[in-house]
């Protein structure tokens, strides 16, 4: 009877709700570990995984509003921005428990906040059957792991992910670099420090030490693949690593031109209490348990456990002693600052755009770019007294313009429409009448402040940088209309291609090459764009594979615009081209073959009757069509973010990837961001005015 009151009582409790963004073996520690705190005490827990890139977004817009999660893990760089959005509760945490750096991490203005969970920092894995000891000095990748770099069977003495500062941070402290200025707190990047580490990392490349373009799946690849000895990476690759190959984890070697180690940021992830958490004690209570039971957070997620008591492991040792050394990341707003302009310009030096010496150069003018200052605030009394002027003239003209002889039963239209009418409202007016008010604000650390007009202006005067340059307004617009037309030509060209193939009757196995043909417009399109992606890499992409076999020089294609944009152009065709095949095969089958018989017999040649039958006759169905794959063309966010991501250096992004960008990625200005999409929204309702025009004229024809 007991039991069954417990599971009564068990199953009537609200669960908790902890958000992650785990996967692998951490995410199964997690689950045991919830499981297990739901036996002791009673309290189920609810899991939910979260997308790491959209996780910060998440947590600061439903949070404040009494929503989300009661506990959520997270990386404490961003704790200051939750404690300014008072989205986290303070915690009593026992310093005694804790390494000495964990717990400075999780403070903010003499308060803790989180129980410190595991330490993040960089270390290097060794193949010990590829080498028998560690490299202790960076002149050793040169001389004593040259017979490893043989490029054309790919291989290499050393593989990370250059192309994030991340990864990068530990050479540049190593050559003695600092991040901040100590009397400004600004970043500075064109040092003769960052330009000695840009140097180093171009030397790797140009030697074949290590390869190009290099993301964390290739780092994988080649080191369970042994073809590589050497991986700098985190405690997280360790389950990412074939379970028959051996390997050791070293501390990370010393810059030979400066004799200083390099020393690599230090994250400490945490579990943190909801500020707003109808279950403070309960969620206190989970959020600690994790933290203490590391047990199962160390077997299966190979996790650092931030406890002065560690286990008896060698692994989990050699990452201690590699956090004891690292540099804690700074848990300030202006760390968030840092992380696009450093990239772009560790791309232009990996890519060769830039040269190591005036890439510093290159994320100082970034930098100073996308912090822009912000604008004056604004006396919003005109701007209300306005806008009830304009809705009190609005709902004038409407009711002097009601009809009751066109509108003779108004109360029964009404209540027909009223389902429609209030769907609308709420799902299309109400957002955007929101997105349209948040236009005129300026979002920093969690507060808004009215600016009137002022987002639009710094947009559309280019504002902190140059109208050629790829953070312009104009330069984006430019390469958006650019791209909606190469791809709506192509998509209607290459589809009504293919309709006129597949509606020929001598065509032998028509019905599968009509299913086969669907098939990339089936497929979701960021699992396309994700595969082109790979298609187009520099060193084991299947596109420069062929060219290498024609005898081709291979392309780096992300390196330079026009081979960005043309992989872009590639992959929206190969999705696109299905719809408008579609739409063209109906209209075709649709035509009377009686036109096309009467043109034989008056002599009309096929291109005749392509000219002045069919193209007139498929007009009506390929119109709206060509109109509908314009808008989707127009905003287009999936290909432009995964397969160019905008490379080089912004210059390949369109105005839906650069709004997100302003709202997501650079310091969370929403209103900015607003502003970018309100003038989209203007842009296509111009283009709606004007095909409603052509429409008409063709009509009228």
């Amino acid at each position: 009877m007991p039991a069954l009151l417990t599971l009564s009582l068990f199953l009537a409790a609200t669960p908790l709700k902890l958000w992650h963004a785990y996967r692998g073996g951490e995410e199964q520690a997690l689950q045991e570990l919830s499981k297990q705190f739901s036996a002791e005490t009673g309290n189920p827990v609810e899991l939910l995984a979260v997308p790491y890139d959209a996780f910060s977004a998440k947590l600061t817009s439903t949070i404040p509003h009494g929503a989300g999660p009661d506990v959520f893990i997270f990386a404490h760089e961003r704790l200051r921005q939750f404690q300014r959005l008072d989205v986290v509760a303070p915690s009593q945490l026992d310093r005694a428990e804790y390494l000495e750096a964990a717990v400075d991490a999780l403070e903010v203005d003499g308060r803790h906040f989180g129980y410190p969970l595991a330490l993040k920092c960089l270390a290097m894995y060794r193949n010990t059957a590829l080498l028998d000891r560690p490299v202790e000095s960076t002149a050793e990748l040169f001389e004593r792991l040259k017979p490893f770099v043989v490029p054309a069977q790919n291989r290499f003495a050393l593989a990370y992910e250059s192309g994030d500062f991340f990864y990068h941070a530990p050479i540049y402290f190593g050559f003695g670099g600092k991040l901040f200025d100590e009397g400004t707190g600004r970043s500075t990047m064109n040092t003769p420090e960052m330009a000695a580490s840009f140097r180093f990392i171009r030397s790797l490349q140009e030697r074949g030490t290590m390869p190009q373009e290099v993301s964390g799946a290739l780092v994988k690849s080649l080191f369970n693949d042994r073809k590589t000895p050497l991986v700098i990476s985190g405690p997280w690759f360790a389950g990412e690593i074939d379970p028959t190959l051996s390997y050791a984890v070293d501390p990370l070697p010393v810059i030979a031109e400066t004799g200083l180690p390099m020393r690599s940021f230090l994250g400490v992830e945490a579990s943190f209490v909801s500020s707003r958490t109808a279950h403070p004690q309960e969620a206190d209570a989970l959020a600690r348990f994790i933290s203490t039971h590391f047990q199962k957070r160390v077997e299966l997620g190979r996790q650092i456990p931030a406890v002065r008591d560690l286990p008896d492991d060698p692994f989990i040792a050699a990452f201690a002693t590699a956090a004891r050394t690292a540099t804690p990341t700074p848990n300030t707003l202006e760390m968030a600052r840092v992380w696009e302009p450093m990239k772009l310009a560790l791309r232009a030096v990996l890519q060769g755009t830039a040269s190591p010496n005036s890439a510093g150069a290159v994320a100082d003018r970034r930098y100073r770019a996308l912090n822009r200052d912000a604008p004056a605030a604004a006396n919003p009394v005109p701007w209300l007294l306005g806008l009830g002027l304009a809705l009190a003239v609005a709902i004038t003209v409407l009711w002097r313009g009601r009809s009751r002889e066109r509108y003779p039963d108004l109360k029964r239209a009404i209540t027909y429409v009223a389902p429609g009418a209030a769907g609308t409202l709420l799902l299309v007016i109400v957002p955007l009448l929101a997105g349209i008010s948040l236009s005129f604000f300026h979002h920093e650390g969690g507060h808004y402040r009215f600016v009137g007009l002022a987002n639009f202006a710094d947009i559309l005067a280019s504002r902190g940088y140059s109208v050629t340059e790829p953070l312009s307004f104009y330069f984006t617009l430019a390469v958006t209309v650019l791209w909606t037309a190469a791809n709506v030509v192509l998509h209607v060209s290459i589809g009504l291609g293919m309709a006129l193939l597949l509606k020929s009757p001598l065509l032998r196995l028509r019905g599968v090459y009509r299913m086969l043909l669907i098939v990339p417009w089936a497929v979701p399109s960021y699992i396309t764009a994700n595969i082109w992606k790979t298609l187009f890499h520099r060193q084991f992409g299947a596109v420069n594979g062929l060219l290498i076999w024609l005898g081709i020089e291979p392309i780096s294609w992300f390196t330079r615009w026009a081979t960005a944009f043309a992989a872009n152009v590639a992959t929206n065709t190969w999705l696109g081209f299905p719809f408008m095949m579609v739409v063209a095969l109906g209209a075709l089958q649709s035509i009377p073959p009686d036109l096309y018989e009467a043109a034989e017999v008056d002599g009309a040649s096929k291109w005749a009757q392509f000219r002045h039958i069919t193209l007139p006759l498929l007009k009506p169905a390929l119109l709206p069509a060509v109109i509908l794959g314009t808008v989707w063309t127009f905003n287009m966010f999936n290909v432009i973010y995964l397969v160019s991501g905008g490379e080089p250096g912004g210059a390949t992004d369109i105005l839906v990837s650069e709004a997100y960008r302003w709202a997501f990625q650079r310091n969370e200005q929403y209103g900015f961001a607003a502003a970018y999409s309100v003038l989209i929204f203007v842009v296509l309702i111009a283009w709606s005015r004007l095909t409603r025009r052509m429409a008409a004229a063709e009509g009228a024809t």
